[in-house]
């Protein structure tokens, strides 16, 4: 499965509004805190690839996954392989990685707000020392790539928003710079 994300720094409350103008559906709020980890036998950084435990709280719930993503697969957007799946207790998960060798690089802070717009995730995230950036994502097969992607500069354009403006670097990775 291939994640196709699109991400632009924006004005959330802009944005908010405009959604709110094409009558998107919200689907909720969430904060997330995610722990990335270094692997012991290669360089994330180098290979642009991502270990990470989520914890999500919603509604005062909270939930963790393990998340693996795989190097991005083109230029134009932020697709890649993505494969997740849910853990019964995060602090067991960081554990089983450190005793493992893996260790902890960073941990990204956000506040999310979720909506349903054409059949695509619009995501407002305000990032703890990073900034507030938009979203636009899906997922597809390989053969459904560059049509979802076009679909995301679709959407972003109705939110007022430039593809063109798109920021392909990870949240982690612009926290690593501003440190």
């Amino acid at each position: 499965m291939y994640e196709v994300e699109v991400k632009v720094a924006a004005d959330l409350a802009a944005v908010a509004e405009r959604l709110d103008e094409l009558s998107a559906t919200q689907t909720g709020d969430v904060v997330q805190v995610d722990t990335y980890y270094d692997a012991p036998h290669r360089e994330f950084a180098e290979t642009d690839e991502a270990l990470r435990v989520r914890r999500e709280t919603r509604d005062g719930e909270t939930a963790a996954r393990i998340t693996y993503k795989g190097p991005l697969v083109e230029a134009e957007s932020k697709t890649r392989e993505e494969y997740e799946t849910a853990v019964g207790d995060g602090e067991t998960a960081d554990t089983i990685f450190e005793r493992l060798g893996f260790e902890p690089a960073a941990t990204v802070r956000k506040d999310r707000r979720f909506y349903r717009y054409d059949g695509y995730t619009v995501t407002l995230d305000a990032v703890e020392g990073v900034g507030e950036f938009v979203e636009v994502e899906t997922e597809t097969d390989e053969s459904g790539v560059e049509a979802a992607r076009e679909g995301a500069f679709a959407v972003l354009r109705e939110l007022g928003l430039d593809p063109e403006n798109q920021t392909r670097t990870s949240y982690l990775g612009m926290l690593l710079e501003n440190a």
